[in-house]
């Protein structure tokens, strides 16, 4: 089952100069809680906007640069190749950035989106969800409060 996971605006806008444009403390629990222990396929400007490496999963960055190494990440030039690296978790998740999730929408079986209600001044965005390709399955709404600025709601298609 190889799922992409994201948080993009309502105009889909996903992050600005390689950083996100909302700070959102439960979806970052969420993203923590559903990707550890498993593969996280990315491209190399996501991986590189970590400060380090996340803990307790498997990095996988795809990048066209072939002299492109970094202590314990798989390096890899193409989509394909990362997730047929990752078989042998059944669970695996691509986690950007704009280009990889266009790329991943033909092989995804899963989405998990946060849709940050709001629109955002971005760089980078998410693709479109097709709904002849995909369906809602799951959507749970949050309120904004003291920590979270803005309201989102957690959204899981599975495709059809």
């Amino acid at each position: 089952m190889l799922t992409i996971i994201a948080a993009a605006a309502e105009n889909n806008a996903l992050g600005k100069d390689n950083d996100l444009v909302w700070h959102l403390p439960d979806d970052f629990r969420r993203f923590k809680k559903l990707t550890s222990g498993h593969h996280i396929l990315m491209g190399r400007k996501t991986f590189e906007s970590f400060p380090q490496p996340l803990p307790d999963r498997t990095h996988v960055v795809i990048t066209r640069r072939d002299d492109y190494k970094k202590p314990g990440i798989v390096v890899v030039h193409s989509l394909e190749r990362a997730v047929e690296l990752s078989n042998e978790d059944p669970q695996p998740f691509i986690i950007g950035g704009g280009e990889i999730y266009e790329m991943a929408m033909d092989v995804a079986d899963r989405i998990e989106l946060t849709r940050v209600h709001g629109k955002f001044e971005a760089d980078t965005f998410f693709p479109e969800i097709d709904e002849n390709k995909w369906k809602l399955v799951r959507e749970e709404f949050h309120e904004k409060d003291e920590k979270h600025k803005y309201a989102f709601t957690y959204l899981t298609y599975e495709r059809k």
